[in-house]
């Protein structure tokens, strides 16, 4: 019998399947797209520019989200710094892919900071 792929049905699940990025030193997004039951689809990550910036790829994260027929996304990149704090340039990022998302009838369901001590969740912390 094939082995279902893990539902990301919460913060703790979505840190578990984000956690190795913590270690990156430089900046690294990670975009993991699910189906309609929150079962991963696909992971696909967004190289830094340099250490402490990561690119957004809204147009290829939207055309994964098609590809892969993805009912919703969970994103995650990590702060090398280990600032918890989710930046103003995050913040306007992650609400520009949420409405581009939001278009294609796909749920941003959370982004996830990631460091060595923890994990924020723009979801909990009313920032999406």
């Amino acid at each position: 019998m094939p082995r279902l792929a893990p539902r990301i049905d919460d913060v703790a699940a979505a840190h578990r399947m984000f956690a190795a990025i913590a270690a990156a030193s430089n900046e690294v997004a990670v975009f993991a797209y699910l189906d309609h039951e929150r079962r991963l689809l696909a992971m696909r990550h967004s190289p830094a520019r340099d250490a402490m910036s990561v690119r957004l790829p809204i147009r290829q994260v939207a055309a994964d989200a098609i590809a892969f027929d993805a009912a919703a996304l969970v994103m995650a990149h990590n702060h090398p710094s280990g600032d918890l704090w989710p930046s103003d340039a995050d913040v306007a990022a992650t609400r520009t892919l949420d409405r581009a998302l939001a278009a294609l009838d796909v749920a941003l369901l959370d982004h996830l900071v990631v460091t060595r001590s923890g994990v924020a969740s723009f979801r909990l912390l009313g920032l999406l």
